[in-house]
C-alpha cells in the first residue's frame, strides 16, 4: 500500500509530487542532498524528512541506502553514455572533445560523479547497473575503437590513459586543486591540458658541452 505524505517541519516548505513520480522525487532530492554533504552523511531518513514523505517511502523504492545510491549510480552512467555518445557524434569522433564532455559531465552532474565510482557505496552487481557502466564504457573508448565495447589491448590502454587524465582532471577541478592561473572554464582546462599532452613535442636541443 502506497505510503501517505507527512507533514513537513514548520520551517521547511511543503514539497508536493505525484505518487507516480516519488521515485524520481526522492532520487532528485538525494542528488541535492549529496551535492551539499556528499554521499556519506545521506540517510534514508533524512530523505524522507526532505521530500516531506513518510519515513518508509525511501525504503520502499529503494531497500536501503546502498540501493539508493546503487539507482544514483545507474543514472548517472546512462547520463555519461549519453553526454559522450552526443559529443562522439558532434564531432565526428574527436578524441579530444570527447574527453572534454566527460568533464563537462562530471562538474555539471557532480553528485552522480561522486557516487559512480565508488563501488563500496552501493550493490555492483546491480543488473541496470551493469548494463548502464557497460554502455559507458563502450563510448570512454569510442574515438580509439569505434565504438566497439571490446577496444584490442593497444586501444585500451589508450583509452585508460585517456579517461584517467579526464577523470583526474574533473576530479581535481571539483575539489579546487588545480591552480587558479587556469581559469575558471573546465571544458577550457581540459582542451588546454590534453592538447599540451597530446600534441607533438619537439626534440630537445643538444646538450651544449
Amino acid at each position: 500500500m502506497p505510503s501517505s505524505p507527512i507533514t513537513p517541519d514548520a520551517d521547511e516548505p511543503a514539497r508536493p509530487y505525484h505518487h507516480g513520480d516519488l521515485r524520481r522525487v526522492l532520487l532528485q532530492t538525494a542528488i541535492e542532498a549529496i551535492q551539499e554533504s556528499g554521499p556519506a552523511t545521506v540517510s534514508l531518513r533524512d530523505l524522507a524528512r526532505r521530500a516531506g514523505v513518510s519515513h518508509a517511502a525511501p525504503a520502499y523504492h529503494f531497500g536501503d541506502k546502498a540501493g539508493l545510491l546503487t539507482a544514483i549510480a545507474a543514472d548517472g552512467f546512462r547520463l555519461l553514455a549519453a553526454t559522450l555518445r552526443q559529443a562522439y557524434e558532434a564531432s565526428g569522433g574527436s578524441f579530444l572533445e570527447v574527453g572534454v564532455a566527460y568533464v563537462r559531465f562530471a562538474t555539471s552532474h557532480r553528485a552522480h560523479f561522486e557516487v559512480m565510482f565508488r563501488p563500496e557505496l552501493y550493490h555492483p552487481d546491480d543488473p541496470q547497473l551493469i548494463r548502464a557502466r557497460q554502455s559507458s564504457r563502450a563510448l570512454l573508448y569510442g574515438p580509439l575503437s569505434g565504438g566497439r565495447a571490446d577496444p584490442d589491448p593497444e586501444q585500451l590502454r589508450a583509452g585508460v590513459a585517456a579517461w584517467s587524465l579526464v577523470h583526474g582532471l574533473a576530479t581535481l577541478w571539483l575539489d579546487h586543486n588545480l591552480p587558479a592561473e587556469l581559469g575558471d572554464d573546465p571544458e577550457q582546462v581540459a582542451r588546454q591540458v590534453a592538447r599540451f599532452l597530446f600534441q607533438p613535442r619537439e626534440p630537445a636541443p643538444p646538450a651544449v658541452r
